[in-house]
């Protein structure tokens, strides 16, 4: 019950935030009754999504201070392994996300422990080679359909199916993926408070004054690497169902790994809005500058010229992303 209680008990935000935050649910929450095309529906499934993305590498990356670049392999088992149980078994996403999400988290077990034994550049670079091997692994592994993928065929059920998560319409995909995005917001916000945060945050300032302190720092990471990876793996199952077609090129490349990571970086690591912010910015600034400056414009390339530019704008001005100048601002006020 105390557990229930923190994950509902945001008293230590500011009134403002907590308008801010009530207004932006109203609106998720009323946005599939109001007017809008496919690609805007598209464009706030990714948002959500890539919300969830951000909370998992938050834990690990924000309030840990590790910088895990390698967060797309665990994007794939999720996706491969709801994808194959579906089409090989016929068995139900309820039963097969919780399934690839164990499998993720044993892997992550595996390397989490050499990984951890490493710091700064060097553990990211070790997470960016596993991620990579990992993905060389499924492009010739002829079960999980090696290069080319799986596809989910939409018409051998007859949908809406809820157990498979086959539908037509995106605001069934919409209304499932906000559902996890709320339930994402209450673990973390309990997380952040729990012992293992408040020892994850030691970890971060000084290892070595948390050791002094009686904390299992290897213990710790590996725990928080465990959760961040359930998180990233659940999406992954949700992504196989959604998109239908999954390759491990567009399931596990590094690009999905270093969108991840950004999301969180440029919102505000390690703190309990930031994934959000950064998937409000960077989302719809992927997707309508690809489609105004690329497809319509035809200036290939200046979508992410732009994208860069902004990032570098925002690290520039402070490290510690939107959340961090945000902060910023109300020190100075107060001062």
């Amino acid at each position: 019950m105390e557990a229930i209680r923190n994950a509902f008990d945001f008293s230590d935000f500011p009134r403002f935030d907590l308008t801010i935050a009530a207004v932006v649910a109203l609106f998720l929450l009323t946005f599939p009754v109001f007017p809008h095309s496919s690609f805007a529906m598209s464009t706030m499934i990714q948002f959500l999504m890539f919300s969830l993305y951000g909370m998992g590498w938050n834990t690990i990356g924000g309030y840990g201070g590790q910088v895990d670049l390698g967060k797309a392999q665990y994007v794939g088992i999720g996706a491969f392994t709801t994808a194959v149980m579906l089409i090989r078994w016929d068995i139900p996403f309820w039963v097969s996300m919780p399934i690839g999400m164990f499998f993720a988290v044993v892997w992550s077990f595996i390397i989490g422990y050499p990984l951890f034994r490493l710091k700064g550049h060097y553990f990211a670079i070790a997470t960016i080679a596993t991620s990579l091997v990992l993905k060389d692994i499924f492009e010739v592994w002829d079960f999980v359909g090696a290069a080319k993928g799986l596809e989910i065929s939409p018409i051998k059920y007859s949908p809406p199916d809820f157990l498979r998560l086959i539908f037509k319409e995106d605001i069934y995909y919409y209304c499932v993926i906000l559902g996890f995005f709320f339930l994402g917001i209450l673990y973390v916000n309990w997380f952040r408070r729990s012992r293992l945060g408040f020892q994850l945050r030691a970890i971060k300032n000084n290892e070595e004054v948390a050791r002094s302190l009686g904390i299992n720092v290897h213990r710790a990471k590996i725990k928080t690497y465990a959760i961040a990876t359930a998180f990233v793996s659940l999406v992954g199952s949700f992504h196989a169902c959604y998109i239908k077609n999954i390759e491990p090129e567009d399931t596990m490349s590094l690009d999905i790994s270093i969108l991840i990571a950004l999301m969180a970086m440029l919102g505000g690591a390690g703190s309990l809005w930031g994934p959000i912010i950064g998937a409000s910015v960077l989302i719809p600034l992927k997707s309508y500058l690809k489609e105004w400056l690329g497809a319509q414009a035809g200036l290939i390339g200046i979508d992410l010229i732009i994208y860069g530019a902004i990032i570098m704008l925002v690290s520039a001005v402070e490290p510690r992303g939107i959340w961090g100048i945000v902060e910023k601002v109300r020190r100075r006020k107060r001062g």
